[in-house]
């Protein structure tokens, strides 16, 4: 299978019906340079990529608030936001956050399918929800986990801090993860 043949299922899809705002571009995939490694969002910005076409950026192809942040943050790892790959675990915008966690049911097959084609070395979870989505484990505060390496067919996991401006963790709590993922990239090549 394909990623723009999972991309063709996703835009039949009906799982969340009445629960999520489908978008015109149905790209769900942003391919960077490199697929090693993949970063792992939430669920569409109602302003981002699925209106731009461009991930981390906005429909005027100026990079969103936490690109900026998230671009800081791979400068530590020298890559740049359009080297890695881009995923959402929730593939359409949810029109109410009480939605993430059956929306998140709902497109894990298609996750799941989608870093099976990929099949890169590393995803990065960015916050709690995309964490949950792709992780199987109970934790009680997502502080617990951040930084630590989980592994799901063959596929390393590192859950992150969101690198939203507005979280006080997205950038000074993400630094040292950061630099052990550096550590951990040149082990593996």
């Amino acid at each position: 299978m394909t990623l723009e043949e999972i991309d063709k299922q996703i835009h039949n899809c009906n799982l969340c019906e009445g629960m999520v705002e489908k978008f015109p571009n149905s790209k769900t995939v942003s391919k960077g340079r490199k697929k090693d490694i993949v970063i792992l969002g939430e669920a569409p910005a109602n302003n981002g990529w699925r209106k731009s076409g461009i991930a981390w950026y906005d429909v005027n192809h100026k990079l969103l608030p936490s690109g900026v942040v998230l671009q800081k943050l791979l400068d530590i790892i020298n890559l740049t936001i359009e080297d890695t790959y881009f995923l959402e675990a929730i593939k359409c915008f949810p029109k109410d956050r009480k939605y993430l966690k059956k929306c998140n049911n709902n497109c894990k097959k298609y996750l799941l399918q989608q870093l099976s084609v990929i099949n890169p070395k590393v995803v990065l979870a960015l916050g709690d929800s995309a964490t949950k989505a792709i992780l199987d484990i109970k934790y009680n505060k997502f502080s617990e986990i951040v930084g630590k390496k989980y592994c799901i067919n063959n596929i390393v996991i590192i859950p992150i801090y969101h690198p939203s401006p507005i979280s006080p963790k997205s950038y000074n709590g993400n630094v040292e993860i950061f630099e052990n993922i550096k550590k951990y990239i040149g082990e593996i090549y």
